[in-house]
């Protein structure tokens, strides 16, 4: 038995270390771009492929934390399908879910890194999903980022929850869904057990346009029918609620050498402390915990934190609090 599966794309990330280049912004360094002289050479600093996408990243990190966990994903008969399986395979996550479709590419991306952000060039397709013939027992369901046909394993999933209420969902929704099925997006929430979204999704899912108070976003989510959110601001932290309850905290102190993969590790971190019974506030501190370490290092992977690695910066950051708002 697992304790999460997740279900979302499995994909191939290029990283381009880029230095010498234009960064124009304007007056309140908000709208920043990067500049690249057309038809020129840009030079870089380094380069590398590695594993990414949500629910990798997410798999992963819940067995770093201690707990088994299995990827449900579709990825292409090519060769960044099997450095994905391989890739898995040697974090020990359970690949048997993982099915092969003959007709689409693997998604891959490139990664342009500057200066701690990230700008990225995505590939994605239509994909031809299949839900396993026999679903196998797990706690926690980790739903996220899918590519257009996505339809097929949703209907399959909310049809599994419906026959094993047991079985908790937590959603974190990806881009396609956000920009092509918001309708399903929000019915989705009427069954969710932990919704998980930035403060800018959070705001697209009620159609409101920058709210100035995150507690008053989370009672919304909690009235579509989410049993808890968790939302995440950037560097001013995250915040958890059950509709009883709202906590904050700051995020901690970290100097930032890429953001990829930060918001997995957080949702990694917080949902292994549920996993552990620990409350909310001390969830939101695993959370942050987590992020901080993988924004630390190049790469969605290179700095999961690990059970004692995530008591460790907490410790390190004794006076960052979660508090009651």
């Amino acid at each position: 038995m697992y304790k999460v599966i997740t279900i979302g794309d499995a994909l191939i990330d290029t990283h381009i270390h880029v230095d010498e280049v234009a960064l124009e912004c304007d007056l309140l360094h908000k709208n920043c771009k990067l500049c690249f002289d057309y038809g020129s050479k840009v030079p870089i600093t380094d380069s590398f492929q590695c594993l990414g996408g949500n629910a990798p990243n997410v798999a992963i990190a819940i067995k770093k934390l201690g707990f088994p966990s299995a990827i449900i994903c579709s990825i292409g008969n090519d060769s960044n399908g099997k450095i994905a399986i391989d890739k898995l395979k040697k974090f020990k996550i359970d690949t048997k879910y993982i099915s092969k479709d003959k007709q689409n590419k693997t998604r891959y991306s490139v990664i342009l890194n500057y200066k701690g952000e990230r700008t990225i060039l995505s590939y994605s397709q239509k994909k031809n999903y299949v839900w396993p013939k026999k679903m196998p027992k797990t706690d926690w369901i980790y739903y996220t980022s899918l590519s257009s046909g996505f339809e097929k394993i949703h209907s399959h999933l909310f049809k599994h929850l419906k026959e094993n209420p047991e079985v908790k969902l937590a959603l974190n929704p990806g881009s396609y869904m956000m920009k092509f099925a918001i309708k399903k997006l929000r019915e989705s929430i009427k069954k969710t057990d932990l919704l998980i979204v930035n403060k800018e999704e959070a705001e697209r899912i009620l159609g409101i346009t920058k709210s100035k108070s995150i507690k008053n976003l989370i009672s919304k989510l909690i009235l579509m029918g989410a049993k808890e959110v968790a939302i995440t601001d950037g560097i001013r932290g995250a915040w958890i609620g059950d509709g009883k309850n709202t906590y904050h905290s700051k995020s901690f102190t970290a100097k930032a050498v890429s953001k990829t993969g930060a918001g997995d590790a957080f949702s990694a971190g917080l949902l292994a402390a549920k996993i552990h019974d620990k409350d909310n506030q001390t969830a939101l501190s695993w959370g942050i915990a987590n992020s901080c370490g993988v924004i630390t290092e190049i790469g969605a992977q290179n700095g999961i934190l690990n059970k004692a690695g995530i008591e460790k910066k907490i410790k390190e950051n004794k006076n960052i609090k979660s508090i009651k708002i």
